[in-house]
């Protein structure tokens, strides 16, 4: 895919020519070993399907599994995947002390439409020898990924090259929502969407509730593509990922939607029914805790 001995075309050029990230195509694998990498896997497993473990709960559940790791090391793991337990946590500690927090803005604000709300993450994505970054931006609205790009650092070039392609692709949002990550308050990011005069939301801390849409396409991405194939390499990373999210995009029938695909919803730029099916919240603890609380109810009344 990518020629890097080209006598015309500059590494970037290709890169910009195939939609990848250039830090992508430096792919080295990580300094884990194989039997770190085995359980960052499992953790990363384990975080989809109960996204409030914190590391105290996750090391309680590896052990249960037979894994005996420290809770110290399983904390360790879960900085560097970029996991965070979706309960509010005490403020310890700032994303970065240079960089400014934006107010969230999302709190009772109706978003039917495309190109209101925009919104961003990054997940992890395990690797035969080691690991990489995704991120995603999302319409929020038609739940449409318009743009994507995978890095084998955190660092926010990724993001931004991300910001840039779904903007010259779609236009620009009202509203930008991201969670307090580094990479989305840093100057360069913000900087993007000041000068495009684009509204900056972020979610409070420890509330990866509040941009809930991007984290169920997490899960739907792993449990439908990642999981299912060991990927040896970023061009296998990215052929995977590319394949899963034209799929989702354009052919898998979206249950909120009545059948319709993210794309026949964002092209029909018409007002949608936001209205969730209540058993779509898996990753939801709170939902699934008042669940349990009406199942109790009713078979006491029963």
């Amino acid at each position: 895919m990518i020629d890097r001995s080209h006598p015309a075309l500059s590494l970037s050029a290709q890169c910009k020519l195939v939609a990848i990230s250039r830090s992508s195509i430096y792919y080295r694998p990580k300094g884990e070993s194989p039997e770190t990498l085995a359980l960052m896997r499992k953790i990363d497993a384990l975080f989809m399907k109960y996204p409030f473990y914190g590391s105290r709960q996750m090391a309680r559940h590896l052990a249960r599994d037979g894994d005996h790791v420290g809770r110290h090391r399983v904390r360790r793991l879960m900085r560097l995947m970029g996991l965070q337990a979706i309960y509010r946590a005490p403020k310890t500690s700032r994303p970065h002390p240079e960089h400014r927090i934006y107010p969230y803005l999302l709190n009772g604000l109706n978003i039917a439409r495309s190109n209101h709300v925009w919104c961003a993450d990054i997940t992890y994505i395990p690797m035969r020898r080691g690991f990489l970054y995704l991120v995603a931006i999302m319409d929020w609205a038609t739940r449409k990924v318009l743009s994507w790009k995978l890095s084998n650092t955190m660092d926010a070039d990724f993001c931004i090259e991300a910001l840039d392609e779904a903007m010259a692709r779609y236009g620009k949002p009202e509203i930008f929502n991201t969670d307090q990550g580094s990479q989305f308050t840093s100057g360069e990011f913000t900087g993007r969407l000041i000068d495009a005069g684009v509204k900056i939301s972020m979610d409070g801390r420890g509330r990866c509730m509040d941009n809930i849409f991007i984290e169920r396409l997490w899960r739907s991405l792993k449990y439908e593509a990642v999981y299912l194939v060991e990927m040896t390499d970023g061009f296998h990373a990215e052929r995977v990922i590319a394949d899963w999210i034209g799929f989702y995009n354009t052919e898998r029938p979206h249950s909120s939607f009545d059948g319709q695909t993210p794309d026949e919803v964002y092209a029909a730029r018409t007002p949608v029914d936001m209205m969730d099916k209540a058993d779509a919240l898996t990753t939801y603890p709170q939902a699934q805790q008042q669940q349990q609380i009406e199942d109790s109810d009713s078979d006491l009344a029963a």
